[in-house]
C-alpha cells in the first residue's frame, strides 16, 4: 500500500506502483511512472516524461526530468529514465532530453550525490557514484561502475569509461579510458583503478593486462595508433581488455594522454 503525505502533489495521469512513498509537499507530474517501493522525500520534485524504477530513493528538493537547459530544444516530449535502487540526493538536478523521444537515462544502483547534475541525453551506466557537486554536460556517457569524485565536470558529448575513477575537481576535457584514473583541472591519467578492478572481481589475469596497457599508454608515449596495435597482439584478449581497445578505437574527441 503507497504512504502518499497529505500535502504531496499527484497528477491526473501519473501511475505509481505498489508501497511507493511520497512525502510532504513533493510533487509527482502527469507523465510520471514511479516503480514499486519507490520513495520521493519531502519536497522532492519528478515531472515530464519520466520513469524512475523500483527501490530508488529521492531526497528533498531534487528534480528529476525538468525541461533540457539546451536552446535547441523545440518541443515534443524528451524525457528521463532512472533504473531501480538509484540513489539521488539532494537537490540533484537530472534534466530531460532535448529531442522529441529523447531520453536521459541514469542506471541502477547509482548514487548521485546533493547538488550534482545530468544535463540533456547523458546516458549513465549502472553502479556509478557521482558525488557532490560534479556536473555532466549534454549527451555525456559515463559507464558502468565509473566514480566521479566532488566538484568534478564532464564536458560535453565525453565519455567517462567503465570503472574510471575521476578524482575531484577534476575536468574532463577528453574520453576518460575504461579502468583509468584521472586528476586534475588540466586533466592526466594517474595510474589504472587496480582496487576498482579488484572489488569488481575482474580477473588477475585482466588486471595485470590493464596495468600493463597502461603502461604501453602513458609511459611509453608511442604514438597511439602504434600503441594500440602492440596491445592488440602482446595483450590477453580478455573482454577488459577488448572492452579498453575499443573505447580508445571509437573515441570521436580523443582520450586523455
Amino acid at each position: 500500500m503507497s504512504n502518499i503525505h497529505p500535502t504531496a502533489i499527484v497528477s491526473e495521469g501519473a501511475v505509481l506502483g505498489a508501497d511507493v512513498k511520497l512525502g510532504a509537499y513533493s510533487i509527482v507530474g502527469p507523465g510520471v511512472k514511479i516503480g514499486d517501493g519507490a520513495e520521493l522525500m519531502a519536497h522532492a520534485v519528478v515531472d515530464g516524461n519520466t520513469t524512475i524504477g523500483a527501490g530508488c530513493i529521492i531526497h528533498p528538493f531534487a528534480r528529476v526530468g525538468g525541461p533540457t537547459q539546451d536552446l535547441k530544444f523545440k518541443g515534443g516530449a524528451p524525457g528521463v529514465i532512472v533504473g531501480d535502487k538509484t540513489v539521488i540526493r539532494e537537490c540533484v538536478t537530472i534534466n530531460a532530453g532535448t529531442n522529441d523521444g529523447e531520453m536521459t537515462e541514469v542506471g541502477s544502483g547509482c548514487l548521485l550525490m546533493a547538488y550534482s547534475h545530468v544535463a540533456h541525453a547523458c546516458k549513465v551506466g549502472n553502479g556509478v557514484i557521482i558525488a557532490n557537486g560534479t556536473q555532466l554536460a549534454g549527451d555525456v556517457i559515463v559507464e558502468d561502475f565509473a566514480i566521479i569524485e566532488g566538484l568534478s565536470g564532464v564536458v560535453q558529448f565525453r565519455r567517462i569509461g567503465t570503472m574510471a575513477f575521476l578524482g575531484g575537481y577534476t575536468k574532463a576535457t577528453k574520453d576518460v579510458p575504461p579502468y583509468m584514473i584521472a586528476d586534475g583541472l588540466d586533466v592526466e591519467i594517474r595510474g589504472f583503478n587496480k582496487i576498482g578492478m579488484e572489488r569488481r572481481g575482474v580477473s588477475e589475469e585482466s588486471r595485470a593486462a590493464i596495468k600493463e596497457a597502461y603502461r604501453l599508454l602513458y609511459r611509453q608515449k608511442a604514438p597511439l595508433a602504434e600503441t594500440l596495435e602492440k596491445m592488440e597482439k602482446e595483450l590477453p584478449s580478455t573482454p577488459e581488455v577488448q572492452h579498453l581497445i575499443n573505447f580508445i578505437r571509437t573515441s570521436k574527441v580523443g582520450i586523455v594522454r
